[in-house]
């Protein structure tokens, strides 16, 4: 890799204007921590809004702004107040962010929204293209940004493009809802690599990928059609050992150097020492499950009545688009919870829950953590939620409980936390009950093992797994692209072609010469694909042969009258152009009545499957089934199929959603050499699209130029990333006589 550069919404500076000049404040999240030593390690630039709208600019002060960030190799993109309006409260956090949360009843479907959205990202990916050089790598961040990787990727190709999501990916029943779904998964696929905090959240994006693009997925891999693309879970960390510093530092610090909140905490416990805290730090978000929290923790003081007086909630609810309705009735439901809550359990010298609205600095964030034995978690739905992981980092005597809302990413890397459904009020209440009752030794147990888990795997070493991962995709894509069928390779195909008389070509059928269809009976060859052959064995120098899978009389029907062989059904028949039918080898199809009942219970179980019935075989399809469920039921047949077929000369053969069951012996391979015998051909073609073809590039002589459709791992010479593909090179070759 050469330089790594980082695209978010927004750069890791606030700029502020100082006299006539723009003052830097670094940003304090997590993604500025993590990507600063990225991309200044790599030569890169952070590319991002700055924050500023361009009407509050005048002046030179677009030019005063650049300036003071290509200091510290930042890139503006510039908006207007209507980009902020439109892309960023409007269809990113109106639309996509409650969607992928799973609050359908607040995503607003506006069109000009939409439209703002398409627009912003691309003056996003148009600033990426300015500063990409060759050998340049690049980072996107997040649920802004999801057509940019497809817009770099257009433009250049060549490019290796990450893509990160800091949210949750819903699941397809969720995510199908949008009317522009497919947009932003082919924006999302422009990526070489895809980063989710979980496996849940890839798992849910391949889902969607199989039902609305049909493309093809096996383990971590999604097959397009000119190149292969990774998605991994990358758990996001923090950086351990700011935390943990800067609480060591807060419990060393004189009498005059420490915070009023600090001194505040210090005589609360001096006058009450047997109290404890409970935290609670969020933004005031409808993600967060704020109103749940408060539910449970006033059902916990009625049903625990003994720790009425001795247990207060902490809650600080930082502000957060106060200006969106559903923002502002989850305020005055918040408040309205504090007032009641307080109201009837507080008393002169208790106070149930101390509410703070408001953000609050680096160092009292600590000093919180530092005093509360109990973090309380409880969104319904999060990304990651990194508090969690700070307030352990935290910790450093090595006491305190987690509890954790099962809806969180974290709760993945953190099971000795107390998990919870943050929904279940009781449950929350109980488990309040536990974290205050925990013997310290458990405590101690529990703290230490998550503390190990994440100073191992902090935000630094997320970065650069992430970025390894980049490295490692690279070296795939240039693996799988050696095979690949360039202009200057399929030049010199060409040019072989030209200088020989005789001249054999296989060309399997379904997957290559044409695409698949949901009924197989529907993929009859259209005009383009007639005039191919036309035109190929109009050259006497050639004998241009279909071979499939399909049966005769389809093959047949399809060809009439065009010059070409036909070898069917992988092989059991054969018709040399002008002749008849020959068996290659005497098989018989006496075993169908035993297999036939286990395909039909098969289909039964399966909606969207069927037998198709071929003279010697049966094909068990699953192309109109849903995605997961067809290769869930394709698998458990091929196990049931193994079973049966013990006793049988008989055949498994996996193909293009298909599985396929035939009599043994036969292959491709073994019927394109009867074929081709003892005639002395100069130049032999070979295409075919899936396994079943393997047998075939296997068999035939070295000297042929065999091609694989489809950049997977094939015993091909070459590949090719399309039926479109396919077509241009044989028509190519048709051109030369």
């Amino acid at each position: 890799m050469n330089k790594l550069h980082i695209l978010s919404n927004r750069l890791p500076f606030n700029a502020n204007k100082s006299g006539d000049d723009f003052q830097l404040t670094p940003s304090v999240g997590g993604l500025a921590t993590g990507m600063k030593s990225i991309y200044k390690k790599y030569n890169g630039n952070w590319i991002g809004w700055p924050g500023i709208a361009e009407e509050d600019l005048k002046g030179d002060d677009r030019h005063k702004i650049d300036k003071a960030l290509a200091r510290e190799n930042c890139v503006s993109v510039h908006l207007t107040m209507q980009d902020v309006q439109l892309f960023y409260e409007g269809f990113s956090n109106n639309t996509i962010w409650p969607l992928f949360h799973y609050f359908n009843e607040f995503v607003e479907y506006d069109q000009e929204t939409w439209d703002a959205y398409v627009e912003v990202n691309q003056k996003f990916a148009n600033a990426a293209l300015d500063v990409l050089g060759e050998g340049d790598t690049i980072w996107v961040h997040d649920y802004q940004l999801l057509l940019v990787p497809q817009m770099i990727k257009e433009k250049r190709p060549d490019v290796t493009i990450g893509f990160f999501l800091h949210i949750p990916f819903p699941s397809y029943e969720v995510f199908r809802i949008l009317p522009w779904r497919n947009e932003l998964i082919k924006g999302m696929l422009g990526a070489d690599l895809l980063g989710f905090h979980t496996y849940d959240y890839e798992r849910h994006f391949f889902s969607t990928v199989r039902r609305l693009l049909g493309l093809e997925i096996n383990f971590n891999k999604i097959h397009c059609e000119d190149r292969i693309i990774l998605a991994d879970a990358f758990p996001m960390g923090i950086d351990y050992d700011k935390f943990m510093n800067a609480s060591i530092n807060v419990k060393h610090k004189l009498l005059q150097e420490k915070s009023e909140l600090q001194l505040e905490l210090e005589k609360y416990f001096l006058i009450s020492p047997n109290r404890k805290l409970i935290l609670s730090i969020d933004r005031l978000d409808y993600t967060k499950g704020i109103p749940n929290r408060l539910k449970a923790f006033s059902i916990f003081l009625e049903k625990y009545p003994e720790y009425q007086g001795r247990v207060s909630l902490v809650m600080l609810a930082v502000p957060s688009r106060g200006n969106v309705d559903q923002y502002k009735k989850l305020k005055e439901q918040v408040d309205g919870l504090v007032g009641y809550i307080n109201g009837k359990f507080g008393k002169v010298n208790y106070t149930p829950i101390w509410y703070f609205y408001r953000s609050m600095p680096f160092e009292n964030l600590i000093e919180l953590y530092n005093a509360s034995d109990v973090a309380l978690i409880t969104p319904v739905r999060d990304g990651m939620n990194l508090v969690a992981k700070e307030y352990v980092a935290s910790r450093v005597n090595k006491t305190g409980v987690v509890i954790l809302s099962e809806m969180a990413g974290v709760s993945k890397e953190m099971g000795e936390a107390i998990n919870i459904n943050p929904n279940n009020f009781n449950e929350i209440a109980d488990s309040i009950h536990q974290a205050l009752e925990m013997p310290i030794d458990e405590q101690r147990s529990r703290m230490s093992t998550m503390q190990e888990r994440i100073k191992r795997y902090d935000v630094f070493k997320w970065a650069a797994e992430f970025v390894k991962s980049l490295e490692k995709v690279e070296g795939i894509q240039q693996q799988f692209n050696t095979k690949k069928i360039t202009s200057s390779i399929q030049k010199l195909i060409v040019g072989d072609y030209s200088d020989t008389k005789k001249r054999a070509i296989f060309l399997d059928y379904d997957g290559t010469l044409s695409g698949f269809k949901a009924n197989p009976q529907d993929a009859f060859p259209d005009d383009e694909v007639l005039d191919i052959v036309k035109k190929l064995t109009a050259d006497d120098k050639n004998e241009v042969t279909i071979i499939s899978g399909r049966d005769r009389e389809t093959l047949e029907k399809w060809f009439k009258g065009y010059d070409v062989n036909l070898i069917v059904e992988h092989g059991v028949w054969t018709r040399v152009r002008g002749g008849k039918w020959k068996m290659l080898q005497q098989i018989n199809a006496d075993w169908k009545e035993n297999i036939r009942p286990a395909l039909e219970s098969f289909v039964d179980r399966t909606p969207g499957a069927f037998i198709e019935e071929k003279n010697y075989s049966l094909v068990w399809h699953y192309r109109k089934a849903e995605p997961e469920q067809g290769v869930l039921r394709a698998n458990e047949l091929k196990d049931e199929l193994t079973n049966l077929i013990a006793n049988h000369n008989l055949e498994i053969m996996e193909g293009n959603k298909v599985i396929e069951v035939k009599s043994g012996g036969i292959n491709k391979g073994a019927a394109a050499m009867r074929f081709l015998g003892n005639k002395d051909f100069e130049f032999i073609l070979a295409i075919g699209d899936d396994w079943t073809d393997e047998y075939m590039f296997r068999e035939l002589p070295e000297m042929a130029v065999t091609v694989k459709v489809g950049m997977v791992n094939t015993a091909a010479k070459f590949k090719v990333e399309s039926v479109e593909a396919v077509r241009k090179l044989l028509k190519s070759l048709a051109e030369k006589r």
